[in-house]
């Protein structure tokens, strides 16, 4: 594993206590051992996408008033964080079958045509690209990878369509069954990574 220069560390889990996918993050961080750190923590507030987040964006630029701005500048925030990193590291749990609500909420403020990607004639096409990304993910019954996981498919596609397609997932499923077991595979397959 290279070291990384710049790491934005993503944490999706409602839990800030016992939560796999932190402690997940944790050990992987601590492995990449970045120059700098940014973490945005989404169990923090982030808002959903309303009219006015999407009249603002599909509003020019240079003809944004103040308070598009202001609507937008959370989502800016968000999206600059992904640009100045050089690796993502995204910590989330499966919550019944996808992601969580407030990962999502993530996703469509820095999904965002112009900033992170842009249409051509063959279709859209990724701004991110040449970053690397590791997805943490967590679950207590899902098994990771299956037919009724709709939260790492669906990350690894997303990432993709920002330009993102480096991406390594690296799963602790099904925690309720294998208990530790789950962990402690996920472990060894961060010091493989």
């Amino acid at each position: 594993m290279t070291h990384s220069k710049s790491v934005l560390r993503i944490d999706a889990s409602a839990r800030k206590n016992g939560s796999s996918s932190r402690a997940l993050s944790d050990s992987l961080i601590e492995q990449l051992a970045p120059e700098n750190l940014v973490i945005r923590d989404l169990a923090i507030d982030l808002p959903f996408v309303t009219e006015d987040w999407v009249g603002a964006n599909f509003t020019d630029e240079a003809d944004r008033s103040d308070e598009q701005k202001a609507t937008l500048s959370i989502s800016d925030t968000l999206v600059e964080e992904i640009v100045a990193a050089d690796t993502l590291v995204i910590g989330t749990p499966i919550y019944n079958f996808g992601v969580p609500a407030a990962l999502k909420a993530w996703v469509d403020m820095v999904a965002r045509a112009r900033k992170t990607f842009h249409y051509t004639a063959n279709g859209p096409e990724g701004l991110l690209t040449g970053k690397k990304a590791y997805i943490l993910i967590t679950s207590g019954g899902t098994e990771v990878g299956s037919e009724i996981d709709f939260a790492s498919g669906y990350l690894r596609h997303v990432l993709g369509f920002i330009g993102i397609e480096d991406v390594t997932v690296i799963s602790a499923g099904q925690q309720m069954m294998k208990g530790e077991a789950a962990v402690s595979e996920a472990l060894q397959q961060i010091a493989a990574a």
